[in-house]
């Protein structure tokens, strides 16, 4: 199964009998499954039936439909209101009883608002139920290619992702061969800071000190963490190469991933060591950015 990204956009567009109408998806990014129609009055029965489709076929993401539709060729229909004529009609003649006026004509009652009524011809049932099936098919079309857009973006992710995987791995590798993390390394420090302690007084206990000395350099022993990083990196590839919608998991293990980055660093007493876990965490925050795009 491919990887998706969660932004894209489709268009799709048809025609049936007198109507004309457009599909417009747009996708965008979100902690979860969100999808919001807007169709026009008298197509609200289509919602249940495109918002079920959408969430069979999309995990993750916001998704804006927009449906228009365009009704062509039916002549308005122009229809004269009887209540208001007649009782524009009344009032001329109870006026004629009481002063010297012509009786209102034709051309003059109908030029009066409210007369006369442009309305829209009444939808025909078949057409109607013609064009909602098309429309159905026309929003099919445009949500696979909006799947299509979403896995082609899917795609230039994972490659990114990989090489974010194999900096991340190329920078551990650098930590593990740092000379500064080389138990001689560590001890010749520890050895220095000890005689250092030892010359400025002679009330420590130099067996005490050993052991003491002992144990800070197996507290800022990295042999974790980058055990923990490699682990880290052969998940992340395995997830990516499989695909599907794994933006959560590898949230998760940017999370992780940081995380260890973290504690190397404050392990570290080794301006190389310190350096490269800087680098790491840069790599790794690039990483955890790219992995927000994905479903």
């Amino acid at each position: 199964m491919a990887l998706s990204s969660m932004t894209g956009f489709a268009r799709s567009h048809g025609a049936s009998g007198p109507y004309a109408f457009e599909w417009e998806l747009r996708s965008v990014n979100a902690k979860g499954f969100d999808f919001r129609p807007r169709l026009p009055p008298g197509w609200d029965d289509m919602e249940a039936t495109i918002r079920k489709r959408a969430a069979q076929v999309l995990s993750r993401g916001t998704i804006y439909a927009n449906l228009t539709v365009k009704r062509s060729n039916a002549a308005p229909l122009v229809r004269i209101n009887e209540q208001v004529l007649e009782s524009l009609l009344k009032a001329a003649r109870d006026l004629c009883g009481k002063i010297d006026a012509l009786a209102p004509s034709v051309d003059g009652l109908l030029a009066i608002k409210g007369v006369l009524e442009v309305v829209e011809p009444e939808p025909d049932d078949a057409e109607e139920h013609a064009v909602k099936i098309s429309a159905a098919e026309a929003f099919e079309q445009a949500l696979r290619s909006l799947m299509d857009m979403r896995e082609r973006e899917g795609a230039t992710l994972g490659r990114v992702l990989m090489q974010r995987m194999d900096e991340i791995e190329r920078l551990a590798g650098r930590a593990e061969a740092a000379p500064g993390r080389q138990p001689g390394a560590v001890m010749a420090r520890l050895a220095e800071q000890i005689a250092a302690l030892l010359d400025a007084s002679d009330r420590f206990d130099q067996d005490r000190l050993h052991q003491e000395a002992i144990l800070i350099a197996t507290k800022a022993d990295i042999r974790e963490e980058l055990d923990r990083i490699a682990s880290h990196i052969s998940q992340a590839r395995e997830l990516i190469c499989g695909g599907g919608p794994i933006g959560r998991k590898l949230d998760f293990l940017a999370q992780e991933f940081n995380r260890e980055v973290n504690t190397c660093c404050s392990k570290s007493n080794d301006i190389e060591l310190t350096n490269v876990g800087l680098e790491l965490k840069n790599v790794v925050e690039q990483f955890r950015e790219q992995v927000q795009n994905l479903e």
